[in-house]
Formats: C-alpha cells, sequence, structure tokens
C-alpha cells in the first residue's frame, strides 16, 4: 500500500510541476501565436453620408454642357463600399490585403451613380500591420482596360492602413491615405466605448493636397471656359483638383481591429490650392451600424480567443496544477511517515515484551 502511495505522490507532483510549467508557457508563447491577425478575413464596410450634414457633389455632366455654369447637387446621399479580403500571398506572418472601394451617390441608379472606383493590394505583417519590407509591397488600381480587368499601379508605401497592430498604444502612428498616395500621422484622442467594448480613438488630417501632383488623370486638371467655373468671361481658365480629409477611427487595441470609422472628404476645384473655386465633393460618411455590429462579431471572437489562451486556461491549469502538486506532496509524506513506522516498531512495547 505504501509503494502504491509513493507511486501516487510522485505522478501528482510531476503533473501538477507539469501543468504550473504549462500555465506560465502559454500566455509567452501561445497569445504570440494565437495574437495575429486572421488569414479567414471577408469584412464588407458600408458608410454613409451622415443625414443632416452638408454633402454635396459636383455634377460632371454640367461641365461637358455648352451652357450654363457648373452645377453642385446638394443634399446627396452617399455610400461608400469596401470589400476586404485576404489573398495570395499569405502565410504564418504575412498577409495580402486586398480591398475593393466604391463610392456612390444613391439617389442615381447603376452606374449613373458611381463617383470612384478602387482595388487596392498590400502585403501586411500580421502582428504590426505594417507593410512589409518589400518593393513593391501593394499596388492601387483605379482603372479598367478594354477587357475590363483592373489596371494595377505598383506601389510603394509606409504605415497603417487597414489594421492597427495587435496591442495598439496610446500614441500616434503612421497611416497611409489612399487617395493622396501618402503617408501621414494618425493621432491617439483618448479612450471610449463602443457597446460597452473599449476602444481608443484616433483622428488624422489630410492636408490639402493636388491631385494631379498625385496621378496626372485628365480629371485632376481642367481647362474651360470662365464662366464654366463661375467666374467672368469666356477666356479659357485653368482649374486642379485638390483633396483634403479628416479620418477618425475607433480601434480595439487588444487586437487593432477598426470598429467604426468616419472620413469628412473634400474635394474641390481651384486656381491655388487655398481658393475653393468649385466644391467637386464635400460630405461626412461614417460606418454604419450594421457594419459596427459585424466588426464587433468579428473581433469578439479574437478577443474570446485571447482571453482563453491569456488569462482563463492559464487560470484553470495553475489551480489544477497547485492542487496536484500539494496533493502530490502531502500523500508522499503521508506515505514517508508511515513507510517508518513499519520499519521501527514502538519501542515501549518491544521492551515490556522482555
Amino acid at each position: 500500500m505504501s509503494g502504491a502511495r509513493r507511486t501516487i505522490a510522485c505522478i501528482l507532483v510531476g503533473l501538477g510541476a507539469l501543468l504550473l510549467a504549462a500555465a506560465a508557457l502559454i500566455p509567452t508563447y501561445t497569445v504570440s501565436k494565437v495574437a495575429k491577425t486572421p488569414l479567414d478575413l471577408r469584412i464588407t464596410t458600408v458608410a454613409k453620408s451622415v443625414p443632416g450634414e452638408e454633402s454635396v457633389v459636383l455634377d460632371s455632366k454640367s461641365l461637358a454642357s455648352p451652357e450654363g455654369a457648373a452645377k453642385i447637387d446638394t443634399n446627396v446621399p452617399l455610400l461608400s463600399q469596401r470589400f476586404l479580403t485576404v489573398e495570395e500571398p499569405s502565410g504564418a506572418d504575412e498577409m495580402t490585403v486586398q480591398a475593393g472601394q466604391t463610392l456612390s451617390r444613391t439617389d442615381r441608379d447603376g452606374d449613373t451613380g458611381l463617383l470612384t472606383a478602387s482595388l487596392d493590394r498590400v502585403t501586411i505583417d500580421r502582428v504590426t500591420g505594417e507593410p512589409i519590407d518589400a518593393s513593391p509591397n501593394g499596388s492601387i488600381a483605379t482603372g479598367v482596360d478594354k477587357s475590363g480587368a483592373p489596371v494595377a499601379d505598383p506601389s510603394q508605401r509606409v504605415g497603417l492602413q487597414y489594421r492597427f497592430p495587435i496591442g495598439t498604444e496610446k500614441k500616434s502612428y503612421p497611416y497611409f491615405d489612399l487617395n493622396a498616395r501618402a503617408t501621414f500621422d494618425i493621432n491617439f484622442m483618448g479612450e471610449a466605448e463602443i457597446d460597452g467594448v473599449p476602444v481608443y480613438h484616433f483622428q488624422q488630417t489630410i492636408p490639402v493636397t493636388n491631385m494631379w501632383d498625385v496621378t496626372p488623370a485628365a480629371t485632376h486638371r481642367l481647362t474651360l471656359p470662365a464662366f464654366k467655373w463661375g467666374l467672368e468671361g469666356e477666356e479659357p481658365v485653368t482649374m486642379t483638383r485638390f483633396y483634403t480629409n479628416t479620418r477618425d477611427v475607433w480601434v480595439e487595441p487588444k487586437t487593432g481591429a477598426v470598429l467604426k470609422g468616419g472620413e469628412q472628404l473634400h474635394l474641390f476645384y481651384g486656381r491655388s490650392a487655398d481658393q475653393v473655386d468649385v466644391t467637386a465633393l464635400k460630405s461626412h460618411l461614417v460606418f454604419d451600424q450594421p457594419t459596427i455590429d459585424a466588426q464587433m462579431e468579428v473581433t469578439q471572437k479574437s478577443l474570446d480567443k485571447l482571453s482563453l489562451f491569456g488569462t482563463t486556461l492559464p487560470i484553470i491549469l495553475g489551480i489544477v496544477g497547485a492542487i496536484a502538486l500539494i496533493g502530490g506532496i502531502v500523500l508522499g509524506i503521508l506515505s514517508a511517515r508511515t513507510r517508518g513506522r513499519l520499519i521501527d516498531p514502538p519501542t515501549e512495547r518491544f521492551d515490556r515484551s522482555l
């Protein structure tokens, strides 16, 4: 019986030590493997112009009309849609994100309401969210060829874009703007909550940018009679398209997921960067509630996984390991005492027998 107790005690001590070691290693080793952006992302985000706020769009057909000045439509309902997927090459440490995005006015049907469309690809680190150190590390397509296939231009970029780092901090980060094709700081503004989930609010301001310098597209520099621009006379006047934006994002810091986003877009034609002659587009677009709910659902799965391996499982293993270790030690001590009594009979009883 004593031998069996000693065997059980040894097993319990060994099991307890193993469980305690596992409890210590899981948060540092396993979580580092789990805490990465998932490779099965398929996310659709929808942003709409905020009701009651200014939302104006230049009617492009009015520029081509032989008569009258450019027409600006007011109270235009706008819809921005983005479909994000993970494409090859992707692996244990890196992932390629592809985002197709459109901006449309919903008061017009089909293609007549389409304002802009783009297809963006970038390969990023699955932990930091930063583009990988490769050349090029991305591409941008804003047009198609005769067959309808996207025509992509290579893009070399730095800064975050679709994800924040795992373990986002309260600081400024470099952030890439697709329209300006340049990187500007996005600054930490404060803490907030979305549906009870703590988030960090970041804000980025894009300075007035000459779009002709970004991409020399035909619509980025136009020469039209003065009256088309609302000016006096018929002599030709050249206008350049400019862009500025204020971007707000709310990030769940443990996963780096963007739960909510908004942009205050302003595109205009002007004779200089500080002179707005004709507004091309001005609107405040914000994620709608179904998008926020969907982002929350995906993020919650990642949070649950991090909680399981980072807190719940180590606590359970630690408690069970401690109980097993203590139980094994106690059983070992009791077994040793019992064995001692069997080897050394009581002296007093032996003496009386003499």
